[in-house]
């Protein structure tokens, strides 16, 4: 609220010529993040023994498959790994820099 408790009211710039790659810069950014957390939890659960080898492969193989869309769609909007990175500031990057983690 603005002053004497009127709206406040914001201005959001938007580039023609960029929104459509900004757009899909965060649905990627954000299809990343799961990704990774998908990935790390199948993980997880094939060194705890929780599944069984056929789910072990269809999860091997469904995880490719979306890594493999992930790159052609940063190639189609002319993005790069880094590009969906966010910084975070003092709290860093939203994703791991090194993918060993």
């Amino acid at each position: 609220m603005g002053r004497r408790g009127a709206p406040v009211t914001r201005r959001l710039d938007f580039d023609p010529d960029t929104v459509e790659r900004d757009l899909a810069a965060l649905v990627l950014t954000i299809v990343e993040l799961l990704r990774q957390l998908v990935e790390r939890q199948a993980l997880r659960r094939v060194e705890v023994g929780d599944l069984t080898d056929d789910q072990e492969e269809r999860i091997g193989m469904t995880l490719m498959l979306l890594e493999d869309r992930m790159e052609l769609l940063r190639e189609r909007f002319g993005l790069t790994p880094e590009d969906l990175n966010l910084d975070l500031g003092p709290l860093g990057t939203l994703l791991p820099t090194d993918q060993s983690s």
